[in-house]
């Protein structure tokens, strides 16, 4: 099991920048993938980043060039450095970790933290 604790979120004027930070709750050096979706009021939950043990990452095409999503093994934390924010970038942001063991993958999820970006 592993929890997850996401902070960094807040109100921000389009073309600021945030900070996202997952700290999770046991070493996430062996943790297949770890990842940021979100979810915006109405809309089902996206897939906005992620990246694998071994630092390979991969965005979607609508924050590619704005976002960069990095992990620092040793405080076991990913963050999401957000940049060039838009007003469609409100959403709550939530940290996911995908672990996979022999028999099957396990998803777990933080509790989400807002982000609003105002015009």
């Amino acid at each position: 099991q592993v929890q997850l604790v996401e902070s960094g979120g807040g109100l921000v004027q389009a073309g600021g920048s945030l900070r996202l930070s997952c700290v999770a709750s046991k070493s996430i050096s062996s943790i297949a993938f770890m990842g940021w979706y979100r979810q915006a009021p109405g809309k089902e939950r996206e897939l906005v980043a992620t990246i694998t043990s071994g630092d390979t990452a991969n965005y979607v095409d609508s924050v590619k060039a704005r976002f960069l999503i990095s992990r620092d093994n040793a405080k076991n934390t990913v963050y999401l450095q957000m940049n060039s924010l838009k007003p469609e970038d409100t959403a709550v942001y939530y940290c996911n970790a995908k672990v996979r063991t022999p028999l099957r993958w396990y998803d777990y999820w933080g509790q989400g933290t807002q982000v609003t970006v105002s015009s």
